[in-house]
């Protein structure tokens, strides 16, 4: 017995070509009709759906405008008279005061809004002020610097 004398006995099965007619009928070994009898077909993955379903940054949502901005800190005319010794309003102050907090290790942004009554001569500095609290600092006698 020599290399070139041996043959294999076994016979060749095969592969199944799937989806192209022939002997296997009118579904081609693919069952009946649906997504996954198609040509091409491929379930897409669930994070997609799940991607769909988040509400988008944009527009209006509930009758509410999302805003990314960063919202000042509220501190009223009132508040002011009552809680501060001080004759300079900062927000240096103000949190020293303990009239507003830091957000995320920092000093927010303050808006001085007009709900009440003030009396004594205050100097603001550093801070957004309303048109009526603008009013009355200044009818007290305040300044109001940049």
């Amino acid at each position: 017995m020599q290399l070139h004398t041996l043959s294999y006995t076994g016979g060749r099965r095969r592969k199944k070509r799937i989806g192209r007619g022939g002997k296997r009928g009118t579904y081609s070994g693919r069952g009946t009709k649906g997504q996954k009898a198609r040509s091409g077909h491929r379930i897409r993955p669930e994070i997609r759906d799940v991607i769909k379903k988040i509400p988008k940054k944009r527009g209006e949502h509930g009758g509410k405008l999302h805003s990314i901005a960063t919202k000042p800190a509220i501190v009223n005319v009132e508040d002011l008279v009552r809680l501060l010794d001080v004759s300079i309003v900062s927000p240096k102050t103000l949190h020293e005061a303990k009239l507003i907090r830091t957000m995320s290790g920092k000093l927010p942004k303050v808006k001085i809004l007009g709900e009440g009554v003030i009396t004594k001569a205050i100097a603001v500095e550093g801070c957004i002020v309303s048109a009526m609290a603008r009013a009355k600092i200044e009818k007290a006698g305040g300044k109001i610097a940049h």
